[in-house]
């Protein structure tokens, strides 16, 4: 029973080494010794609960999904009982920020490209954004219910917003150069409210 405690407390540490390791080292870079030098342990008590660095990278890409969806988001969300005031909060928070970059891009586009090489990555990663898509859907149906949007293909619909907002993430990094990030977000905000919102 103590293993596995002192496994739950340590591993979620581990990763979170690794994680900051791939930022300042690349994916490339980030060996089991620089991890383990990041948190001045012995190698050997990383290779204790991972094996490999196969197995932490998996394991990395749980993690990620855990950043990618924070549940505090959804609950503060789904607190909010007025329709209308719950889809704005709803829009503002999937065109914010802070809650596109909940994922430190480097880290993101490297298991973005490992999810191509190595199916229990991209299985993953399909399940992240699915998750991420659904309850989408599922506040869309309250909106929908409600008559704050007008009928649509509510998966065809999320699949729409999930691409938006995977794209602001594209354009901050790639395309936006020194314009804020709050200039193209606002932007693809009112596109997405124009598009989904009843007449």
């Amino acid at each position: 029973m103590r293993k596995r405690k002192n496994a739950e407390l340590r591993k979620p540490e581990i990763l979170e080494h690794f994680y900051q390791v791939i930022i300042q080292e690349g994916i490339e870079g980030a060996s089991m010794a620089k991890i383990a030098e990041s948190m001045n342990i012995h190698t050997s008590l990383i290779f204790h609960y991972f094996k490999s660095k196969e197995n932490m990278l998996v394991e990395l890409a749980e993690y990620i999904q855990q950043k990618y969806d924070p549940p505090h988001v959804r609950e503060l969300i789904s607190a909010i009982k007025d329709p209308e005031r719950r889809f704005n909060v709803f829009l503002d928070t999937l065109f914010s920020e802070v809650d596109i970059n909940t994922v430190n891009s480097s880290v993101y586009y490297a298991f973005y490209y490992l999810s191509y090489r190595n199916p229990k990555i991209h299985k993953l990663f399909v399940h992240m954004f699915k998750k991420h898509r659904d309850w989408i859907i599922r506040e869309l149906e309250i909106f929908m219910r409600e008559g704050i949007i007008k009928k649509v293909d509510l998966e065809m619909a999320a699949d729409f917003i999930v691409s938006i907002f995977e794209g602001l993430s594209f354009h901050s990094d790639f395309l936006a150069g020194d314009k804020p990030f709050n200039l193209f977000g606002q932007y693809a905000k009112k596109l997405t409210k124009d598009f989904l919102k009843a007449s």
